[in-house]
């Protein structure tokens, strides 16, 4: 075989290189989207109104509370040491737009318009409440610079570092406002002198390379604690499925929604996430047991390890010096996801509940709770109140869905049936502003059953589009829409979405039916008292009026993060995209050297699956391959976000192919390019 530099071959690498790139970046989510742009449909804002059904139930949800109890208020604005007026955090790679954006909740005031959940208004203005505080002499939190907050835990020689936001912009920012109040207080404490993240989701670390660099982390020797398997969740969770969710989180989180009062408000845990850049930084010790006693710079800490509650791989922490409990997302100032929207593994209750019940007793002299979203509470007796009704949340959850699946009840009727008793319900910490019971019930039963109900008509169902389509033939699509309308008129908004959604999968350019699938997805929407289900709904009823998006996501973004996870993971990836089809009859073997890792990987093709495996490099291999790869780690990733051009790869050294180039180009035309959006209430 004769080997060649990369910036030295002829027409057939070149063309190999561009197929190379070409996959590389449909590895992640920097493919184009080619869907086709939908006719736009006009409305005005008197078109989305509350109808007085929805004005009704949104006062019965105000009768029923009493939104007029200040202790939340009171608690959420005790410490404040600073705010920002007009907040706004540029991000870094477009500096014309904003990361981060407060000014657009300012109209956030007053009583609820008629088109909010006035549950959900009241935790909207809770989460507009922005700045430093004072938890307590030497703890400090910043609230409303992210979806998530930053504590900051003072040490004997620096600032411990309590979760780092989402991104590098909204944790730098965030970090030098601390420091130019705190520097009065403590002017010889500016430096971090250890970092704790309480679990693996990026609104937690993402932000970490923004307020202190790798290198400084190796010269100063700054020790990183995070829960056990924190790095194989951090940097695994989405990839595989990760187009898919990446798209679903744009309904979860209203990405595309205008701010008012027509649009999103709330995620409920907080405004929503901050999209810029995103880090993340390897731990040096981690906590895998409870208890586990760390002096971190002088700071006693006490840890309890609870995975597979709120996220595969968290911690909460206790600290007797401030009779402090630092409770992660263990528990929360709302109802949590036993399911998340965006799609994930579904959340274990009673193990959920059963870590709520051992942080309580472990720290039953906590006089301050504080946590990774919203406000922090203070006094012994309130603490032990609020964490018994987190946990009889969770447990009354699972305990009741279980029973209801043991009398053989279907997922939807268990949710339909599931109520929490009055002294859990009216409690606003349990209220459903992100998680609900309808769905944390349906959680439960997956978890034990899975998606199959049992009935035998749901087996083998047809599938959307053509069911729809099979409706609407015997009804017609006149007396369905009719029907539809009549629905909405009565304020049956579920059975309008219902009856409409079949003659929109059936007919995707019935202008009348799409237009009233939208107002009724807009009612919908400004009755929930979830944040992400008023965002689903009113993203759904955006894009029925504008059509599926085209929009992709920037995955250079993430460029940190991905230099952190196993190029393993990345081969994953490649075998969920393999075109089966085209590979049923085929046997290549590539070879693909990280030079600067000292590591090697076999990919072939069998059966039409790809498979992958290291190889021992101190081994000369037997096997014959068709085609080599060498390239660095780094490049590797440039290639898979798109920031290596043709024009950076073709005049790079430090890329060769050995081998086939032929081969490797057909090799590499196995994989299919995913689009960043598809379809989803319209079909594709």
């Amino acid at each position: 075989m004769v080997s060649n530099t990369f910036s030295s071959t002829a027409h057939t690498s070149i063309l190999s290189s561009s197929r190379l790139l070409l996959l590389c970046s449909s590895l992640l989510l920097v493919a184009c989207n080619n869907n086709a742009p939908t006719t736009k449909i006009a409305v005005s804002d008197g078109e989305r109104a509350a109808t007085a059904s929805t004005i009704e139930s949104n006062r019965q949800v105000a009768s029923e509370l009493n939104l007029a109890d200040q202790q939340d208020f009171e608690d959420a604005r005790r410490g404040l040491i600073a705010s920002v007026k007009d907040l706004q955090i540029p991000s870094a790679a477009d500096p014309t737009k904003n990361v981060w954006d407060m000014v657009a909740y300012d109209f956030i005031q007053g009583e609820a318009p008629d088109t909010v959940n006035p549950s959900l208004w009241r935790q909207a203005k809770l989460n507009n409440i922005q700045g430093l505080f004072e938890v307590t002499p030497g703890i400090y939190q910043l609230r409303g610079f992210d979806l998530s907050n930053m504590t900051l835990i003072k040490g004997d020689s620096g600032w411990i570092v309590v979760d780092a936001m989402t991104s590098k912009e909204t944790a730098r920012y965030a970090f030098d406002f601390a420091m130019k109040h705190l520097a009065k207080r403590y002017p010889d404490t500016t430096n971090i002198s250890a970092i704790i993240f309480t679990h693996s989701h990026i609104d937690h670390f993402g932000g970490v390379l923004g307020i202190i660099s790798q290198e400084e982390i190796a010269k100063k020797n700054i020790p990183i604690i995070a829960p056990g398997g924190f790095m194989e969740e951090a940097t695994s969770e989405n990839i595989l499925a990760g187009t898919a969710m990446s798209r679903r989180a744009v309904y979860m989180y209203g990405k595309d929604l205008a701010r008012n009062e027509f649009g999103h408000v709330d995620t409920g845990l907080g405004k929503g996430p901050a999209f810029g850049q995103f880090s993340i930084a390897k731990p040096t010790q981690l906590v895998s047991a409870t208890p586990t006693d760390l002096k971190i710079d002088g700071v006693d800490f006490e840890f309890q390890y609870t995975p597979e509650s709120e996220a595969p791989a968290e911690l909460t922490f206790y600290l007797p010096k401030y009779k402090a409990f630092g409770g992660a997302e263990l528990v929360s100032r709302n109802m949590h996801n036993l399911y998340t929207l965006r799609g994930a593994k579904v959340r274990d209750a009673l193990k959920w509940s059963s870590y709520i019940e051992e942080a309580r007793n472990l720290f039953a002299d906590a006089d301050i709770y504080f946590a990774s979203h919203h406000w922090p509470m203070w006094g012994q007796e309130r603490i032990q109140t609020f964490l018994t009704q987190q946990r009889d949340t969770y447990k009354f959850i699972h305990d009741q869905s279980v029973r209801r699946i043991n009398k053989g009840m279907t997922p939807g009727e268990i949710a339909e049936d599931i109520k929490l008793p009055p002294s859990l319900s009216k409690v606003f910490s349990n209220r459903e502003y992100y998680g609900t019971v309808k769905h944390n019930a349906r959680a439960v039963y997956q978890n034990y059953l899975g998606w199959y109900d049992a009935n035998p008509a749901h087996l083998d169902p047809l599938p959307d589009a053509q069911r729809a389509t099979a409706y609407v033939a015997m009804v017609g699509s006149e007396k369905m829409l009719s029907q539809s309308q009549m629905a909405f008129n009565k304020g049956d908004y579920r059975w309008s979405a219902e009856l409409l959604n079949h003659l929109v999968f059936a007919e995707p350019s019935n202008t009348a039916a799409r237009k009233l699938l939208a107002s009724t997805y807009d009612q919908l929407g400004y009755q929930a008292e979830s944040g992400p289900w008023r965002d689903v709904y009113l993203t759904a009823a955006l894009e029925l009026r504008q059509g599926t998006p085209n929009a992709g996501i920037d995955m250079a973004s993430l460029k940190d993060v991905f230099l952190q996870t196993p190029v393993s993971n990345f081969f994953d990836t490649m075998s969920v995209r393999l075109k089966s089809e085209d590979a049923a009859d085929k046997d290549w073997r590539i070879k693909i050297n990280f030079t600067d890792l000292d590591e090697s990987y076999l990919l072939w093709v069998e059966n039409a699956v790809l498979h992958h495996r290291l190889l021992d490099n101190k081994t000369p291999s037997k096997q014959e391959v068709n085609a080599t790869l060498s390239l660095p780690h780094p490049l590797f990733i440039d290639m898979l976000i798109g920031e290596a051009g043709i024009k950076k790869i073709l005049l790079s050294d430090e890329l060769t192919i050995d081998g086939s180039k032929i081969d490797l180009l057909r090799f590499l035309s196995l994989f299919e390019k995913p689009p960043t959006s598809f379809g989803v209430v319209l079909p594709d």
